[in-house]
């Protein structure tokens, strides 16, 4: 490492401190090396000391052109789709895209002034900035009303871990929404609010999408900028869009894509203008003649996502005879075989521990180039302590063991190993892609499942396995990073009461930077017809 300065006079390390640290790491100094060091170590503890403040460039909203008042938690909370409400809206907006529309944030989105609980209680912290889709609601006449609650650290995919309490199915109370984005589809299906924004790392936009019945996209991996939202793994954060309504999805998306200069996962992002806008097409799409509006296009029936161990033959049967309907739309319908599909989540299951501990749950964000808050960083030490590993759900808690577990006995080259499996499986994805246009698969391999009577209570194990499988088909786009969005296409029974009926989602995958194509193909279908229905 080299030295750009040394202050000889600035010795304000004691040398026990120095070979007490270099002792815990399982290092023994030598006396020379000790004094050495204590130079060295000062001499970076006063150029520590004397680096500027860094508010100077944080995005600190301005409170008069984005002013936001009645700042409270709701004691109606919509059956639990509400962490706080909120009112705000740009006073001189660039634009009317979203004019008139109301908004719900997830809550591990930045919005200074409100509490951002990212659904646990871990640590308690109130943000000063924005996050640039928050901004960018705004400057298209949208109004944020609230931050929608999502489930503990955002990592699960069961609407019963959030620390503000279970979030009920908008079709049957006592049944999940879905996660981690719970609150915001629970909203959106009740219409407490037009539009919300998830984030899906492993489907958390999409599998609540598909329990609450509506459209849910995870845009292509960096179309969205992720700058002031929590992370949990850089390599597979995506925020994205939850609507009523394709259009409106396309209306949303078209609000807040493109880069913003602080996300790296945007750097290399060189996009026209004409790549980033969504709701023409859609409207050019479902003008045409039903016959013909999806006249050209090739739709690719993923063999292996109806092949998922345990899925509900309902589910099945329900995707299938949505999949059917799109010849009527003058597609091209065949089926198409990916084995590594298969692989697909297993590698996701393996590659999270290490950088998702170490990023979601210690703020560890080194070599990325992004918005650091550093305020919330500074809560959370290098370890989790007991009170804080105590506040987590059992699937956070599950992931810090692993965390730990791996750090011990994998390391770095079982790290590397995943990320050369997923470049092979994605590009497994992009071959079947030049043939097909759309690949179609179910979101979910089952219905919504009934929500615990005791959250989390009744064990680690057993909650988990509420939602086994869950991820199958959702989080293999989370690793490769194509567009993949859910829509609802009809109604099956609940696995525990035939009685009770809960949406299917249906999920159309695209081309990378190709989000439009998802969007044309749902827009289509909704056209046609009415999954309510079927």
């Amino acid at each position: 490492m080299s030295i750009v300065r040394v202050d000889a006079e600035a010795a304000s390390v004691a040398v026990e401190d120095v070979v007490d640290i270099a002792a815990k790491g399982g290092i023994k100094l030598s006396d020379q090396m000790a004094a050495d060091f204590v130079t060295l170590v000062s001499g970076l503890e006063a150029v520590i000391a004397n680096l500027p403040d860094d508010s100077c460039v944080m995005p600190i909203p301005d409170l008069s052109k984005y002013p936001r008042t009645d700042i409270h938690v709701p004691e109606d909370n919509n059956l639990g789709g509400w962490a706080a409400k909120v009112t705000a809206k740009c006073t001189a907006p660039t634009s009317d895209l979203l004019k008139g529309r109301t908004i719900a944030l997830k809550d591990n989105i930045a919005f200074a002034g409100v509490p951002c609980t990212n659904g646990t209680s871990m640590v308690e912290w109130t943000p000063k900035v924005d996050a640039t889709v928050a901004t960018r609601v705004m400057d298209a006449g949208g109004t944020i009303v609230g931050k929608a609650a999502c489930e503990n650290a955002c990592f699960e995919g069961l609407s019963a871990s959030a620390s503000t309490g279970h979030v009920h199915n908008p079709w049957a109370q006592g049944f999940s929404a879905g996660g981690s984005s719970s609150g915001s589809a629970r909203l959106v299906g009740t219409g407490a609010v037009d539009m919300s924004i998830g984030c899906d790392q492993a489907g958390s936009i999409r599998i609540p999408a598909a329990s609450c019945g509506i459209v849910g996209l995870k845009p292509t991996w960096g179309m969205v900028p992720y700058t002031g939202i929590i992370n949990l793994d850089a390599a597979i954060d995506h925020a994205g869009p939850m609507t009523r309504t394709v259009r409106d999805c396309a209306l949303l998306l078209e609000a807040i894509a493109g880069p913003d200069t602080w996300d790296d996962r945007q750097l290399l992002l060189e996009l026209d203008d004409a790549r980033l806008k969504f709701v023409k097409p859609v409207d050019e799409i479902v003008s045409k003649p039903r016959s013909r509006m999806l006249s050209g296009i090739k739709i690719g029936v993923l063999q292996e996502g109806f092949q998922i161990d345990g899925q509900d033959e309902n589910i099945v049967k329900c995707v299938q005879v949505a999949v059917d309907k799109f010849e009527t739309l003058g597609a091209e319908v065949a089926p198409v075989s990916i084995p590594e599909h298969k692989l697909a989540s297993l590698v996701w299951m393996s590659s999270l521990a290490l950088p998702c501990g170490r990023q979601a749950l210690l703020g560890g964000m080194e070599g990325r180039k992004q918005l650091y808050m550093t305020d919330r960083l500074a809560l959370v030490g290098p370890r989790l302590t007991q009170q804080q590993f105590d506040s987590l759900g059992p699937g956070a808690a599950n992931l810090y063991l692993n965390h730990l577990w791996f750090s011990e006995k994998h390391g770095p080259a079982h790290q590397g190993k995943c990320m050369n499996l997923q470049k092979f499986i994605s590009d497994a994805y992009d071959k079947a892609l030049k043939e097909f246009d759309i690949l179609a698969m179910p979101t979910l391999p089952h219905p919504a499942p009934k929500l615990p009577e005791n959250g989390y209570e009744e064990g680690m194990l057993k909650f988990a396995m509420r939602t086994t499988g869950m991820i199958t088909n959702t989080s293999p786009f989370d690793n490769s990073g194509h567009p993949a969005l859910s829509i609802p296409v009809g109604f099956v029974p609940a696995r525990e009461d035939a009685n009770v009926k809960l949406p299917a989602g249906l999920q159309l995958v695209a081309r990378k930077y190709s989000d439009v194509d998802c969007l044309k193909v749902a827009a289509a279908w909704e056209k046609a017809y009415d999954w309510k229905s079927l």
